[in-house]
């Protein structure tokens, strides 16, 4: 089966809703000279835009019921409250905080509600208390734009069902690309230097990795849920569990980087995997340019060689030196790339469904009423970050109110429109958004300072009108400052349409601009600041938890059998989003210094662990298929998984355990896996005792860092001795 889907960009089918949307609007004011209600219309496509998100058809209907039905209760209930200060101000302040709260059930609430708020924000604007107009006008004409917006929407949905999906699993096979390129680096026996660098940005390349599976995830959960699955969908869940296993297999560590490098560094073998690594990567956006624009995949006569090429090459190794311990590893890591290999050149073999296994995807979003209102029941407390941010909302929107409506400020609302657009539930985030706001105002204010020199007619106006509107949903996910830019210019040219002057309007919008990000600063600064709450040992606890469960699921597979289902994938996911959330943590620890100085060395070795620990459970999860359970194995298989189990138990119980206690139960487990050690011979056995060597030969180091003592933990990750490990003749893999 080919792709029937244009190849049009997807950036060029995501203006359209916009451009249509305001095209439309721009011609019914200009036609029937409907100047003064282009404001709150166009308001109202920027509001539908907002809260835009990819569902089945049955799906989009129910989200613009419900999105309408919020945005009008939001609407009306600020415009009835306009002008009368002791209403208006608890009236927002308890939207802002309602809405901000709701976000914690899921993503998709999250969107509508951001999108509500926006709404009620949007209503201030459109407020002029001299207007001879109907009350209820300007939140009509809101909803008659985000009406609009929708009805656009399902219209390209009718016309191109597919592409939003299609579209995300491109990106998840451009971000694999990446990784693999990432990966890659660590088989260049020339750059052996600097290895702690290329940990770091493999693990942000990881985190790019987990988040666009997440979207991918989320799309094709929203299409499955109904009775009959439609081909393509299947065909492109097929390609997410296929990124799936490949990420798996490239995450996996098997060989120590400065061992192999300084062994391998005079043979072809080191440059075999790094050639193949990169073809593969390769590979990876050439399948997401074939998706892009609706071609079948052809793999690369490249790929297939540079595999042959590789083989030939570990087996003349392996005859040169038929003894050398590292062997066995070395061609386990061999047998993962041509599996890698495997699943590019079968993407399109066109398997049945029953032979692809468990084709479920495990979501976080539930539909029940009863699950979400026990969500946000159980964030209503201060350790809850959801529920600081939704407090600081509604502080900030009733400073703003009382701001603007002291000093009766002209335009004042843009005060309160800039504080709740950007502050975040973080300070590094609020700080980033702050200074692109500002950037992208200050240009906006000055291009929009020429503009009357050049749009003297209304059509020139309308036109700018629109595109002001397209570009600024083209750059609002990856370039705010440039969509502050474009809004900012929309705004005062739609103001300028409406027979206000903009002349006046443009110091005012600047000015609103830098007060609504200061009040945003100093909320995220001095409300309930992030160094109070980002704690590293809880969070870096969390990961070692997850990445235990994830073996545990490893474990199982491979002493029951069983391939990849759903339960498999959810620990796998799990494992990695947490590795993400502790990068993340890291991330946001590194923006104050001053305050987290003393940590950030803890958590940066702690971070390189954890990823050491996915690596080794990724190897063994790998090998499933492949396990044999025959009587000759079965005598190791029964001493090793009840010594599995016990390292899975000790990491997760590690950050509540004293460390006399941790320090007993880990030299039991040392002894086991000592005990466990197969003796000549043996591949299959030997592999598994590696892994499990490995991985409990860091937990030492980790512990030591979730404690705040990385200065005294052995060096686990970077391939030397780890110190007084009963298992220390085991090779200590890195992130290679």
């Amino acid at each position: 089966m080919k792709f029937k889907t244009p190849p049009v960009s997807g950036k060029f089918i995501a203006t359209l809703p916009p451009l249509l949307s305001v095209g439309i609007i721009a011609l019914l004011v200009y036609r029937f000279h409907l100047e003064k209600l282009a404001i709150p219309l166009v308001l109202g496509v920027i509001a539908g835009g907002l809260v835009d998100l990819d569902n089945a058809l049955s799906g989009r209907l129910k989200n613009t019921a419900v999105s309408l039905a919020a945005f009008a209760a939001s609407s009306l209930a600020v415009q009835a409250s306009l002008g009368n200060t002791a209403l208006f101000l608890p009236v927002m302040a308890l939207l802002a905080f309602v809405f901000t709260m709701i976000g914690a059930v899921g993503l998709r609430y999250r969107t509508i509600a951001f999108g509500t708020l926006a709404v009620a924000v949007y209503t201030t604007l459109t407020y002029n208390p001299d207007s001879a107009s109907a009350w209820y006008l300007n939140p009509l004409m809101i909803l008659c734009g985000a009406g609009l917006y929708s009805l656009i929407t399902l219209g390209l949905h009718i016309l191109l069902p597919h592409r939003p999906v299609q579209e995300s699993v491109a990106n998840a096979y451009t971000a694999l690309g990446a990784y693999l390129d990432a990966k890659a680096c660590f088989f260049d026996p020339d750059e052996a230097d600097g290895i702690e660098e290329r940990q770091i940005a493999l693990a942000m390349k990881n985190n790019q990795i987990i988040h666009t599976f997440n979207l991918c995830r989320s799309a094709l959960f929203y299409r499955m849920r109904g009775q009959h699955r439609h081909p393509r969908t299947t065909r492109m869940l097929r390609y997410y569990f296929a990124a799936q296993d490949i990420h798996e297999r490239a995450s996996s560590s098997h060989i120590s980087y400065r061992q192999m490098a300084d062994k391998l560094k005079n043979s072809d073998l080191i440059f075999r995997f790094l050639r193949l690594m990169e073809l593969q990567g390769q590979a990876c956006r050439d399948i997401a340019d074939s998706l892009r624009e609706g071609r079948t995949y052809t793999p690369d006569p490249r790929l297939a060689r540079a595999g042959k090429g590789l083989k030939q090459s570990a087996a003349h190794y392996a005859a040169e030196h038929p003894t050398a311990p590292e062997m066995p590893l070395l061609q386990r890591l061999a047998d993962n790339l041509q599996n890698i290999n495997y699943q590019i050149a079968n993407l399109d073999s066109g398997l049945p469904e029953a032979a692809a296994g468990d084709l479920r995807i495990a979501h976080h979003d539930s539909a029940k009423l009863k699950d979400a209102a026990q969500s946000i029941l159980s964030q209503l407390n201060t350790r809850s970050a959801t529920f600081r941010h939704a407090v600081r909302m509604a502080l900030i929107v009733v400073v703003c109110g009382l701001i603007v409506e002291m000093l009766d400020l002209n335009f004042g609302y843009w005060i309160l429109l800039t504080a709740v657009f950007v502050c975040q539930p973080n300070h590094s985030a609020t700080q980033s958004r702050l200074k692109q706001r500002i950037t992208g105002t200050l240009g906006g204010v000055l291009v929009g300072s020429l503009l009357p020199y050049f749009t003297q007619s209304l059509e020139a106006k309308l036109m700018v009108m629109t595109a002001g509107v397209t570009l600024f949903f083209l750059f609002r996910v990856n370039k705010y400052s440039y969509s502050t830019f474009f809004i900012t210019i929309q705004a005062l040219i739609s103001f300028s349409i409406a027979g206000y002057d903009i002349t006046q309007a443009l110091p005012m919008r600047m000015a609103d601009t830098v007060i609504g990000c200061l009040l945003a600063w100093a909320a995220v600064s001095y409300l309930w600041p992030d160094w109070h709450y980002l704690q590293l040992g809880k969070t870096g606890a969390a990961a070692v938890a997850a990445d235990a469960a994830y073996l545990r699921s490893v474990l199982e597979r491979l002493e029951h059998g069983g391939g990849e289902d759903v339960d498999y994938r959810a620990a796998r996911r799990l494992s990695h989003e947490r590795a993400a959330t502790l990068s993340s943590t890291l991330s946001d620890m590194s923006g104050e210094p001053k305050k987290y100085g003393s940590r950030l060395h803890d958590g940066f070795r702690l971070l390189k662990i954890n990823y050491s620990l996915i690596g080794y459970i990724s190897a063994l999860g790998a090998y499933r298929d492949t396990l044999r359970r025959d009587p000759e194995h079965q005598p190791f298989l029964q001493r090793y998984f009840p010594a599995a189990a016990q390292v899975c138990a000790l990491m997760e119980d590690m950050s509540e355990l004293p460390e006399d206690t941790f320090r007993q139960r880990l030299t039991d487990i040392r002894a086991a896996i000592k005990d466990l050690r197969p003796q000549e011979g043996g591949e299959q056995s030997s592999i598994l005792w590696q892994q499990l060597a490995a991985t409990a030969d860091l937990l030492e180091p980790a512990y030591l860092a979730l404690n705040g003592r990385a200065e005294t933990a052995p060096d686990a990750t970077n391939g030397q001795d780890g110190g007084q490990s009963a298992v220390q003749t085991a090779p200590k893999a890195e992130a290679v």
